[in-house]
């Protein structure tokens, strides 16, 4: 059985949208430069209020990829 090792990285991503979304973007957009993306774990969810209403959403994630053998 082969043993794999992760290293893990903390990304912010952020949407006017929604948490979902700004998950999703960081991802997607992580992907584009690192390889072997395998997990994630929402560490803190931020927003921005104006005029009353949420305006924006940042959520940090921590990000596991496995490394190379």
């Amino acid at each position: 059985m082969t043993q794999h090792v992760y290293k893990q990285i903390e990304l912010t991503g952020s949407s006017e949208k929604s948490i979902d979304d700004a998950v999703k973007g960081a991802i997607k957009r992580a992907s584009k430069t690192l390889r072997n993306l395998n997990w994630f774990e929402i560490t803190e969810t931020r927003g921005h209020i104006e005029n009353g209403k949420v305006a924006h959403w940042q959520v940090t994630l921590k990000v596991g990829m496995r490394l190379e053998d």
